[in-house]
């Protein structure tokens, strides 16, 4: 079985490689090549783990090494695989939302005529998503993790001839580089600590390291975590990642590469575990964000921006539990697994809403498609139900056990994360119930397709004429299907999980497990976020439900603009970092100018000065040459005469 773990990543590279590199030839089966070969990974996937079930816990880990990447003198780093039960949790997440996706692509992507580049961008990523979270050290993992945020960058900025998608893949690409020097600096001072990079010696040796050394370590594992999770101080890059085509919402920035920095966390929680600062680090970015992304999500009037929102909320979740240790390890990866399900079903529900709707992202020109997209109405709502935590379906098991979780961590700071998890929970069923009735409840707000030449890339298959009425309708099986089969997951993947504490006993052996000392039982927390969720629900019928929704969006109090504008947080980066770059480049090139600039020319200008006056000397005349060495005769003879009598 050994041997299956590399094909796992070796069949969507191969159809990357094909597909970007076979040319226009392959542009008819491009779409079909690329699906199938995630599917193909998918059932690999499916084999490893039935086999894995047959065996005893102690037993499940299996270990492939390929080949010794680089090995010079006492430096060595391989290529090998380990695939034990947290990573096999992420595989299947990966390769099976993955293919469901590639699925939905096919009929979303249908009038793109580059659609074969788009599916070898969506196979390299899967490949480097897998090759993230099935390296056995971090090297070959900050291999994967580099793949998947050039993989990010392309899809992001797939639209390229648009300047806002465009932008929004280097912004990307900028700020999550930021998190990747956090990374990098991580692995270095691994190395110098442990003297490899290798995950088993690194992880059973934390405990004897220095608490110093692990607390940086930590706190740089933590900056890569928020770059890639898009979590408080490098969130920005999230919303305008929106940009790209809504199947990459969904597959990057819902269900698999924003979830990196839970899987770095909690795969390195050895180190965590022995680093308390780190750790305390790590909850409070998740309860900020949690409470940061809700807030923005409750403003946003774009659907898409809307649920980016909710998806920095939802990390904030695992980041959260994650920075619990072993109290909440199982719980941080159980969410991320529900929320795969749930998430990756709104955003394709969105992408079906839009492409009813000639592309139209903004909700207040929605109104009444439950009647026209009965399939789309509800997969949509039971994604819904499932993120606000309502009784039985996935989400209600996953994040009340995080909010379980945080009264669990004790004392006053065990108050504090309850609350905040709490507030969240209130605030997500108040944001997502805006979405719904925004857009498929109420009256139509329909509004006449834009001028097309105008509006030309921002989503696929827009054929309306300009002022013509939106016509919604159904969208295909291709992509109706992968929707149902995700909204199957969002109502039981969660009841199947804690069934027996299925997940815990999965996954415990790796993660490790404590149940803490809470001060409130299960169902007083059960009892408290049932309430907060009919409080978040009631008011977003009060404000959208009972009242008409105006197509213009009101101005609004000072909070709601600033939600508008992501709370800032761009203006914040330009304060603190664009316009301090802005400065140091001026001074530094006043500096260049001043300094280097004048030390260089000035010496050239003296180099040139003296060998313009020794030009002088060489006219051309004999009789100065000859009173030349006379005279130089003379001070010799009269140099040697003086040294002697001296």
């Amino acid at each position: 079985m050994e041997n299956l773990i590399g094909l796992l990543v070796a069949a969507p590279l191969l159809g990357a490689a094909v597909l970007l590199c076979g040319g226009r030839a392959l542009d008819r089966v491009g779409h079909w090549l690329g699906t199938a070969l995630a599917g193909v990974s998918f059932l690999i996937g499916a084999v490893l783990f039935a086999d894995m079930l047959g065996e005893e816990t102690s037993d499940r880990a299996l270990h492939s090494h390929l080949f010794s990447w680089i090995p010079v003198g006492g430096f060595r780093a391989d290529v090998g695989f380990q695939l034990d039960q947290l990573s096999m949790t992420f595989v299947l997440l990966i390769t099976g939302v993955g293919t469901l996706i590639h699925i939905y692509s096919i009929g979303y992507m249908e009038h793109d005529e580059r659609r074969r580049r788009f599916f070898g961008y969506l196979n390299l990523f899967l490949a480097a998503m897998l090759l993230l979270v099935l390296a056995d050290n971090y090297l070959l993992l900050y291999v994967g993790w580099e793949g998947v945020g050039l993989a990010s960058y392309l899809l992001i900025g797939f639209w390229q001839h648009k300047p806002s998608a465009a932008t929004a893949a280097k912004k990307a690409f900028i700020v999550n580089r930021v998190g990747d020097v956090g990374l990098s600096i991580a692995i270095m001072l691994m190395f110098t600590t442990f003297g490899t990079f290798a995950f088993a010696p690194v992880l059973s040796e934390a405990d004897r390291a220095g608490e110093g050394k692990l607390t940086a370590i930590g706190l740089m594992l933590l900056l890569a975590a928020c770059g890639k999770s898009a979590q408080v101080p490098l969130q920005s890059w999230l919303g305008d990642a929106m940009e790209g085509p809504t199947p990459v919402s969904a597959l990057i920035h819902a269900a698999t590469m924003v979830t990196a920095g839970v899987y770095l966390i909690t795969r390195s929680g050895a180190i965590f575990n022995a680093a308390p600062d780190a750790q305390t680090a790590v909850v409070t970015v998740g309860a900020v964000t949690l409470l940061f992304g809700a807030i923005v999500g409750c403003a946003k009037d774009d659907i898409k921006k809307a649920l980016a929102g909710s998806t920095m909320s939802q990390i904030g979740y695992m980041i959260l539990a994650a920075g619990l240790g072993p109290i909440g390890y199982v719980f941080a990866i159980m969410h991320l697994v529900t929320h795969g399900f749930f998430k990756a079903g709104l955003f394709l529900g969105a992408g079906s809403v839009m492409h009813a709707m000639n592309d139209e992202v903004d909700m207040r020109k929605y109104g009444g498609l439950r009647r026209y997209m009965p399939i789309t109405f509800a997969t949509f709502g039971l994604g819904y139900l499932a993120i606000i935590g309502f009784p039985g379906l996935s989400g209600f098991w996953s994040k009340d056990k995080i909010i379980e979780a945080a009264f669990a961590k004790g004392g006053t700071e065990g108050w504090i994360l309850g609350a905040a998890t709490l507030l969240g929970a209130a605030i997500t069923a108040y944001y997502m119930t805006r979405v719904m009735l925004l857009t498929f409840f109420g009256e139509k707000r329909w509004q006449p397709a834009p001028d097309p030449h105008k509006t030309a890339g921002i989503e696929p298959g827009a054929e309306a004429h300009p002022g013509e009425l939106p016509h919604p309708h159904e969208s295909p099986k291709s992509m109706t299907i992968p929707m149902i089969v995700l909204a199957f997951g969002s109502v039981f993947a969660g009841g199947l999980f804690s069934l027996n504490d299925a997940f815990v006993n999965w996954l415990e052996p790796v993660t490790g497990h404590d149940h803490g000392d809470s001060p409130l039982s299960a169902a007083t927390v059960t009892a408290g976020t049932m309430v907060v969720l009919v409080v978040g629900v009631a008011l977003a019928w009060a404000q959208y439900g009972r009242r008409p929704v105006p197509v213009t969006a009101p101005r609004g109090s000072a909070l709601t603009r600033a939600a508008r504008r992501d709370l800032l947080q761009d203006d914040f980066n330009h304060v603190v970092l664009v316009k301090p770059g802005e400065y140091l480049t001026r001074g530094l090139d006043r500096v260049d100018h001043t300094l280097v600039d004048g030390a260089v020319n000035g010496a050239a200008a003296s180099v040139g000065g003296l060998s313009g006056r020794l030009r002088k000397l060489q006219n051309g005349y004999a009789r100065t040459y000859a009173v030349s060495m006379f005279g130089g005769a003379a001070v010799l003879i009269a140099a040697t005469l003086l040294m002697r009598a001296v």
